[in-house]
């Protein structure tokens, strides 16, 4: 076998590693039954196996990798340091999204991005002012360590609690059932269905027990019960509204939005949107004003009217 059969052969067998332990971490004989495989796919002996990988991973370590092994754990690939080849155009998207992520309060992901295209910080200055305002940096130890906890939990699809803080220092604990993470005009939420909450005006189950919980005021995240979750999509509630003034022509730009009627003399627009999110839907709705009316359901359409009238008492007092 030529030298050069023969390094193309160990690279080949290193890549291999890499591409496995990108995947996800593996134990040692799990890492080393599918490299034996990979072998004997290309005619290759898979002998002495253990010490192949053994000193394959040695050297990609001295390459740069940062692959992570201990006694009785998994190889885990911590970071990679292959070099990628990037045009103008990539390097530039890469730094917008690195722009984004850190305004975003996602730091630390937007720092692997930098990495990842070796961009400096003067290529990092983005066209575009991001104007988000998170609460917290969600690269903090803590929250960091509560949104990982998270992720693993609605992986299970399992009911969990959580003790949470609310906005006025309260602390309660929360049992979760179908949930998910939502980043919500700059904010991220863990978006839950809670089916003990009660309803007011739609029989159960209804988006009234929708709930968004903000992320950072989680305190602790519990252990995931054998319980499944009871549903596996959000309720949701049909609502008509109708824009008017500048919102006359509006054209609908969000997937549960669709243009019920269009005045013939260009006056308003009848909308059906299939919402999930009282709370968020109603924040919405009142940063439109006057140029926009619910229709229906009519308990909705009488709450907003009454938020509406609340803001201008308040103004009337000072007049």
């Amino acid at each position: 076998m030529s030298p050069k059969r023969d390094t193309y052969n160990q690279l080949a067998f290193a890549l291999e590693i890499l591409r496995l332990l990108s995947q996800k971490p593996l134990t040692r004989s799990e890492l080393c039954d599918l490299l034996s495989t990979f072998l004997e796919r290309h005619d290759k002996n898979s002998g002495d196996i253990n010490q192949k990988v053994v000193r394959t991973i040695s050297k990609l370590r001295d390459c740069g990798f940062d692959i992570q092994c201990s006694p009785h754990h998994p190889y885990k690939l911590i970071e990679s340091n292959f070099p990628v080849l990037l045009s103008t155009e990539q390097r530039e998207a890469l730094a917008m999204a690195a722009n984004f992520l850190g305004d975003m309060g996602f730091s630390t992901q937007a720092a692997q991005i930098l990495r990842i295209g070796n961009l400096n910080f003067n290529e990092q200055a983005s066209v575009v002012n991001v104007n988000f305002s998170p609460p917290v940096d969600y690269s903090e130890t803590q929250t960091e360590i509560v949104v990982r906890e998270l992720q693993e939990r609605l992986n299970k699809k399992c009911c969990f609690s959580i003790r949470y803080r609310s906005s006025n220092g309260n602390e309660k604990i929360w049992d979760i059932h179908r949930s998910e993470l939502r980043l919500h005009n700059g904010v991220l939420y863990l978006f839950t269905f809670i089916p003990t909450w009660f309803c007011k005006h739609e029989k159960p189950p209804s988006f009234e027990q929708n709930i968004a919980l903000r992320v950072d005021r989680i305190l602790k995240v519990f252990p995931s019960s054998p319980t499944p979750w009871t549903v596996f999509n959000f309720p949701t509630q049909k609502i008509y509204y109708r824009m008017s003034g500048e919102l006359r022509n509006y054209q609908p730009r969000r997937g549960n939005e669709e243009v019920f009627y269009r005045d013939s003399q260009g006056k308003f627009v009848d909308i059906l949107a299939e919402e999930d999110c009282p709370f968020w839907f109603r924040q919405r709705i009142l940063q439109y004003g006057s140029n926009v009316q619910v229709l229906e359901p009519e308990w909705l359409a009488k709450e907003i009217q009454e938020e509406h009238q609340k803001a201008f008492q308040q103004y009337s007092l000072k007049d």
